[in-house]
């Protein structure tokens, strides 16, 4: 990773970390993802924004594998997701082979705008809720 891209890393993931998901955490339409920590084996919740289609729960990564919660997914792939203040189970699965920018224009606008611009490692995941219906 060029120091440019690791400096926009660091410093995207502190503010992250910080400031911004504790806030978004707190917004009641604020999409939720929880893994389960791969190290404590404890809940962690992270503010996502993607789109359900169906019974599949997509989004794109800014950090690809580089980030905590994809780490988390790679060793557990059970996964929450609280969307519109209800929490759904499922399953994670990384689509390294999906156009993860073509895949932004079909998912919310601003995030998507801010994934785009922030991210460096762009990465496409998806949830297959067990407990939704069509």
């Amino acid at each position: 990773m060029s120091r440019y891209r690791e400096f926009k890393f660091r410093a995207v993931t502190s503010f992250q970390r910080r400031i911004g998901n504790p806030l978004l955490s707190r917004l009641p339409g604020q999409i939720l993802l929880e893994t389960t920590g791969r190290t404590s084996g404890l809940p962690r919740r992270t503010p996502v924004g993607g789109r359900l289609i169906g019974r599949e729960f997509w989004w794109v990564s800014e950090y690809g594998d580089k980030s905590q919660y994809v780490r988390n997914i790679q060793a557990d792939p059970k996964i929450r997701v609280r969307i519109k203040g209800r929490w759904h189970t499922g399953t994670a699965h990384l689509l390294p082979d999906d156009d993860a920018r073509a895949r932004l224009k079909r998912l919310p606008r601003y995030n998507s705008a801010a994934v785009r611009t922030l991210g460096t490692n762009l990465l496409t995941l998806r949830a297959d809720l067990t407990d939704l219906t069509d």
